[in-house]
């Protein structure tokens, strides 16, 4: 069986796997807890692509199960132990500013553009293939293959969490939701809220903040940003600042005077979390902006504490706790929700991505401090310890040995501010499916893949689970 051409077997499946994929990027599974029935906790779409992943294997001569209408699998394969491939189904929301339909998936120049394409509807599909042609070979294996699929991933992975409550661990295994070669160390994730609820007011303030409102999603730079202000002493003054501050600052934005309000947009660039500079917080930015003017209250307090802590730091330096590792590099920090009214106060919805030797719960007191000289509070927290499997491994030895073997180039080991399924792992890492040198578009608009990629780690999958199943 070494004599399998592995390249071979995919190509000859290509355009049942682009249709396959096209048929899984059309559903717009973007978690809506709105529409959340029993049967459908993230809403309706999402439970729609786990079903279809499900239904492919039925269709193929699989066994599947569903886990808790949240997750579930297609298995192949007699034995006692279990090689895992853990990929999910649920998409980050669109975002502004696409050229195309982002659930109507557009092949052009070897690219195939749509939402989840790279994030992870398109290397979930690779590993279904990848075990499709060992079970259409009949390739002898001592362990069973499972390809896990979940529907949480970008909203806390909460759906793998119910899926090991009640299935087994597999022995070991891979996550095909980063990038190649090897990801063997994934940095530890937490989310932290940090609110402010008062303040002094006073009749001095340049304006009333009515609303601020700024990104969806923990694990996203926002894009986009709206401030309601009311009461505004000086329009001409304020319009003058704003034009000023988008030129410095080389974003952009608009200004609408209503008869009683003002509306200020500011808009950025998305980008993933695990590295901000990646993208431009528009939220900050405005918040950078407001806070050039005297405001009063709780806003007061919100404006300032973003603007001087912050804004343009996302190695959290001014709050004391940036950290490094040569495990796994620097800490970063991403704002990826802001809110405000005077109703509720306000909020900054913080995501750390922290080295493997550090310890966030460390962090987070050491950072109490200076929220409390602004009067804030910390509202919650959420904390995912990092992953980090040795390379001498052999898990790590065999992905290394077939990812070598199938690119001719060294694979290296790697460290990620990503978090990834392989973190619920008891053995397990990130492998592929980005290869190196290839642009990075997850989580941003115009997502793509190049389709030979995909064909081409759809190949090492299918090498790499023989390999740990045999």
């Amino acid at each position: 069986m070494s004599t399998i051409d592995w390249q071979k077997e995919v190509e000859s499946r290509k355009e049942a796997f682009l249709e396959d994929l096209k048929g899984l990027l059309r559903i717009p599974s973007v978690r809506d807890d709105s529409k959340k029935t029993d049967d459908a906790p993230f809403g309706p779409d999402v439970k729609r692509a786990l079903d279809y992943m499900l239904e492919l294997g039925d269709k193929d001569g699989f066994t599947t199960k569903e886990v808790g209408h949240v997750a579930g699998h297609v298995e192949y394969g007699d034995g006692e132990e279990i090689v895992g491939v853990l990929g999910h189904v649920d998409v980050v929301p669109v975002g502004d500013g696409w050229s195309n339909d982002p659930f109507e998936p557009v092949l052009k120049d070897g690219k195939l553009y749509a939402r989840g394409v790279a994030d992870d509807k398109g290397p979930t599909i690779a590993g279904y293939y990848a075990l499709k042609i060992i079970k259409e070979l009949g390739l002898p294996i001592s362990r069973r293959i499972r390809v896990i699929i979940g529907s949480d991933e970008e909203s806390g992975m909460s759906c793998v969490e119910r899926y090991f409550e009640t299935e087994p661990q597999p022995t070991l295994g891979f996550v095909p939701d980063a990038e190649f070669p090897i990801i063997h160390a994934e940095k530890g994730i937490s989310e932290l809220d940090v609110a402010f609820q008062t303040g002094e007011q006073t009749d001095e303030a340049d304006f009333r903040l009515v609303s601020l409102a700024s990104g969806a999603r923990y694990n996203m730079v926002p894009d986009h940003a709206d401030a309601v202000l009311s009461d505004v002493k000086d329009n001409e003054a304020l319009n003058k600042a704003f034009r000023t501050f988008l030129a410095d600052h080389d974003v952009e934005g608009m200004i609408a005077n209503n008869e009683d309000t003002v509306t200020i947009s500011v808009v950025g660039k998305s980008a993933h979390a695990m590295e901000p500079n990646n993208g431009i917080n528009a939220g900050l930015h405005l918040v950078a902006f407001l806070g050039q003017f005297k405001l009063s209250g709780a806003a007061a307090n919100f404006v300032a504490f973003g603007r001087d802590y912050l804004f343009g730091d996302s190695r959290a330096v001014k709050l004391g706790i940036s950290f490094e590792d040569e495990e796994s590099g620097e800490l970063t920090m991403n704002v990826g929700i802001i809110r405000f009214t005077p109703e509720d106060g306000g909020k900054y919805g913080l995501n750390f991505r922290y080295p493997v030797t550090a310890k966030m719960d460390d962090l987070k007191d050491k950072m109490e401090t200076v929220v409390l000289e602004y009067s804030g509070s910390y509202s919650h927290y959420d904390d995912s310890e990092p992953l980090f499997v040795p390379k001498d491994h052999p898990l790590i030895k065999t992905l290394q040995e077939v990812y070598t073997k199938q690119t001719g180039e060294e694979a290296n080991l790697l460290a990620i501010g990503g978090g990834t399924y392989a973190r619920h792992l008891e053995t397990g890492v990130a492998f592929g499916a980005l290869f190196p040198g290839r642009e990075d578009t997850m989580h941003q608009k115009d997502e793509f893949s190049y389709l030979e990629d995909l064909l081409k780690a759809t190949a090492i999958y299918a090498e790499a689970l023989y390999k740990l199943a045999e």
